[in-house]
């Protein structure tokens, strides 16, 4: 039985996975550096402007600090796919580079205790990787058709 392969983590050459990685978007209508500042920007909208400019890691730590919109946990997946099919729509050689991964597992795994989006020491419910790899299966699906 042949094993399916399984990118666990988005460093090295699969850095392009990660919501760090830097590639501008445009999401709601404003241009963000890289898909963190625009997912972390949609947990309070009215200020999705001041995140526009902020590398990832500026853009996560004003995210922490911000007042969560009242329905974010019922949004927060929905944010999250629409800032990561973004990306990769926005992004022909990105989107070519999430194709060919195949079919293998796409899984954020981290050290710094995120078990929702990724998986940590094992643990996690990779909630990104799942919508990379639904956006994979669209982009592929897509592709076969053209």
């Amino acid at each position: 039985m042949q094993t399916k392969e399984k990118i666990a983590q988005f460093r090295g050459k699969h850095y392009f996975l990660s919501n760090f990685y830097t590639a501008d978007v445009v999401y709601g209508g404003i241009r963000f550096e890289n898909n963190e500042a625009a997912f972390q920007a949609q947990k309070q909208p009215e200020r999705a402007h001041e995140f526009a400019d902020l590398p990832p890691n500026e853009a996560k730590r004003l995210g922490r600090r911000v007042k969560l919109r009242p329905n974010w946990e019922s949004v927060k997946q929905e944010a999250m796919e629409g800032v990561v099919r973004a990306k990769f729509d926005q992004h022909p050689k990105l989107r070519e580079q999430l194709i060919q991964t195949g079919d293998a597992e796409l899984v954020e795994g981290n050290n710094w205790g995120d078990t929702y989006w990724g998986v940590c020491f094992g643990k996690g419910r990779n909630e990104l990787g799942k919508i990379l790899m639904k956006v994979r299966r669209d982009l592929q699906s897509a592709s076969l058709k053209c």
